[in-house]
């Protein structure tokens, strides 16, 4: 088998390089097409409140069907369902791109889209997440295969933003829309060239599978906490991403390329987390790791909202990027590598139903208040509301070890 540095040692199986190679090229459309979508919001109807709904109607699901998702996983062939998720994402962005390329898309064929989009990724995220461990045969690879998940992600996050701002400015919203539904075809043929030994499945009725995964999260204090701190982050520091287009036209006075170099600033910060979770850390380390980047998420939230000059704001941002990454990915990858096989996907369902669930429930309130009190004093509230989440959960820490 061939040789890979440490920090990529999970590409050397052949299962996990088909899947980074057709994701790597899922994901960057993805985010071109997020891109594109809220300049669309905001340049057809000027309103930050449409922003934040349609950020809700897109996560949300997440919260509400994530956990059924996750037991429903754990009963299926994960690979063969997987690629009818993709293709049913890839149908969703080729309508999205073909009722704005007819002019007939407005507000509330907007949210109607973001709802189902939220709706597949509910059951795609968890399912993808729990499938990582498959891809790989050593699971000592595990924790290095989710960072570069979470690497790759950040990649395209980094290069998708600015992108779809030089795109913006010389095709349609619509032309970014075809063009992640396209990007979903190479997942797919990935996974068709995926070969995995049949893997355990979870038995029994719907709603004992269901009970089983709740009662596992539940019973373990550890996940408690970690569910929790995720629950915070999201629905305080990631809100900005509803408010970035209002910043980048109106505080900054640019247009969409300025709001993909906002976008890639957060990319890069997270690109940098994502690259040194990549490394071998202990389970204490990466713990502290995650309150100390909590901190920094909430100081770089505060820079932001009082920052008027567009170097610091994008030093801020990329700040914010690192701190949620390592905050996310870092509680991902405690919970994968503790989680038993057979419950990973209601793990994961539940990991996951809380970071976007909330990340919705944030970004709408961080829509409606911005609307009354202005993009600034949101995000300035918001960060102080983590700082103080912060303060606490640092004295719960030095309660514990005594």
């Amino acid at each position: 088998m061939r040789h890979w540095p440490s920090s990529l040692r999970a590409l050397r199986h052949r299962n996990f390089r088909l899947y980074f190679i057709g994701h790597s090229i899922s994901t960057l459309g993805t985010w071109i097409q997020q891109v594109a979508l809220s300049w669309l919001i905001y340049r057809l109807t000027d309103s930050v409140a449409l922003l934040g709904l349609t950020t809700f109607a897109a996560l949300i699901p997440q919260l509400l069907v994530g956990p059924f998702a996750g037991a429903w996983i754990d009963r299926h062939d994960k690979r063969r369902l997987l690629i009818v998720v993709e293709s049913a994402l890839a149908l969703q962005a080729l309508v999205l791109a073909g009722l704005t390329a007819s002019e007939q898309i407005g507000p509330t064929l907007i949210v109607a889209m973001a709802a189902l989009l939220g709706v597949l990724n509910a059951v795609d995220t968890p399912l993808r997440q729990s499938l990582l461990s498959q891809f790989v045969d050593d699971r000592q690879d595990l924790a290095n295969a989710l960072a570069l998940n979470a690497m790759l992600f950040t990649l395209s996050r980094f290069i998708g933003p600015p992108l779809a701002g030089l795109l913006l400015a010389v095709v349609s919203e619509a032309v970014c829309f075809t063009l992640n539904a396209v990007s979903y075809l190479a997942l797919v043929i990935g996974l068709a060239c995926i070969r995995l030994a049949p893997s355990l499945r979870a038995s029994g009725s719907f709603r004992n599978i269901l009970g089983e995964g709740l009662r596992y999260a539940l019973d373990t204090p550890q996940i408690k906490q970690m569910m929790l701190s995720v629950m915070v982050v999201n629905l305080t520091a990631s809100s900005y991403v509803v408010l970035l287009p209002v910043f980048a036209r109106d505080i900054f006075g640019g247009d969409a390329t300025t709001l993909g170099w906002l976008w890639g600033a957060a990319g890069l910060g997270s690109l940098s987390a994502s690259v040194m979770l990549a490394g071998n850390r202990s389970a204490v380390a990466l713990q502290r790791l995650i309150l100390a980047c909590a901190v920094a998420s909430a100081l770089a939230m505060l820079l932001f909202a009082a920052s008027t000059q567009i170097g610091l704001s994008l030093g801020a941002m990329a700040l914010l990027g690192f701190g949620i990454t390592v905050c996310n990915v870092g509680t991902n990858i405690l919970l994968q590598s503790d989680a038993p096989e057979a419950l990973r996907g209601r793990v994961v369902s539940l990991y996951t139903s809380t970071r976007f669930g909330f990340d919705a429930i944030g970004g709408l309130l961080a829509g409606m208040l911005a609307a009354h009190l202005g993009a600034p004093a949101v995000q300035l509230g918001a960060g102080a509301l983590l700082l103080l989440y912060c303060a606490w959960a640092t004295r719960q820490l030095k309660l514990k070890h005594g």
